[in-house]
């Protein structure tokens, strides 16, 4: 029975090509891992120690002096979550927003949405931390959470549909674009607490959300650098043939440099098939 649930959930969360899915079972999976082993520890003696291994090894750290050696951060920390109901409401918002994104883009742009929100959120929460002369300390006050990559695919959504609304218990219907002022609005009342890292993250993670989708509407695709270019064999030759058709090197070559600007996906089924062809022999 434990086989088939385990199998279930690979299923579910790695196997099925959705990327929400993708990330809430790596976050899920963490949380149970980092939390059985601390119970092991507590009892053991350690109270604590894994906890200090996370925010001393794994959470981005608030310090220049650890960037370097800690480079790795920038993705380890966004996988990592406090407590609980820090993990719980993060992945709730990722599920709602991310299958209502889904509709609108492909699962390598929500890649990069997701990944590069938190690389920004922490880049951002870098920067104005050691910037702004009041929130200089020289102690580390390190960095975990998922919020800013999950404020970038809240944003892209956003900025894709402002006008899209969704209903609220207590509140009622509103449109996403008010929603996610409040959060702005609340991330930067958020930057005198003492959660000021998380909220200057999720101002980060905002930026990126809104730059990618921007970029993209303008004819930029970020994600495009992980496209997997087409894998084609041509043989160069003047005159190819093969079934009764001729293949003119000229034009093979004027494909592929259409392929090399614009990407294989704009090629026009004539073209495509003249490639094709062309690779057969």
């Amino acid at each position: 029975m434990n086989n088939s649930l385990w199998n279930d959930f690979k299923l579910k969360f790695f196997k099925s090509g959705n990327p929400v899915f993708l990330y809430i079972g790596i976050s899920i999976l963490i949380f149970v891992g980092v939390s059985l082993a601390s119970v092991i520890v507590f009892f053991a003696g350690y109270q604590g120690l894994v906890n200090n291994l996370i925010d001393n090894y794994l959470a981005f750290p608030s310090v220049p002096e650890l960037w370097l050696s800690h480079f790795y951060t920038v993705l380890t920390y966004q996988f990592f979550h406090a407590d609980f109901f820090h993990i719980l409401f993060n992945m709730l918002w990722l599920y709602w927003m991310g299958q209502l994104l889904l509709d609108f883009v492909k699962p390598r742009q929500f890649h990069v949405l997701y990944i590069g929100g938190g690389i920004l959120g922490a880049v951002f929460y870098a920067l104005i931390f050691n910037i702004v002369p009041v929130f200089k300390t020289a102690e580390n006050i390190p960095l975990i959470g998922a919020s800013a990559s999950v404020m970038a695919i809240f944003t892209a959504l956003v900025t894709l549909v402002p006008d899209y609304s969704i209903r609220l218990v207590f509140i009622g219907e509103i449109k996403i674009k008010y929603l996610l002022l409040v959060y702005i609005l609340l991330d930067l009342i958020g930057t005198m607490s003492p959660n000021v890292g998380g909220s200057l993250a999720h101002l980060g993670g905002v930026l990126f959300g809104f730059i990618y989708i921007k970029l993209l509407q303008n004819g930029t695709d970020l994600s495009t650098i992980f496209k997997k270019k087409p894998k084609l064999k041509v043989v160069r030759n003047e005159n190819v043939k093969k079934q009764g058709s001729v293949v003119n090197q000229k034009e093979i070559d004027a494909i592929l440099d259409k392929i090399s600007k614009n990407g294989y996906d704009k090629l026009s089924k004539e073209e495509k098939e003249t490639l094709f062809k062309a690779s057969k022999n």
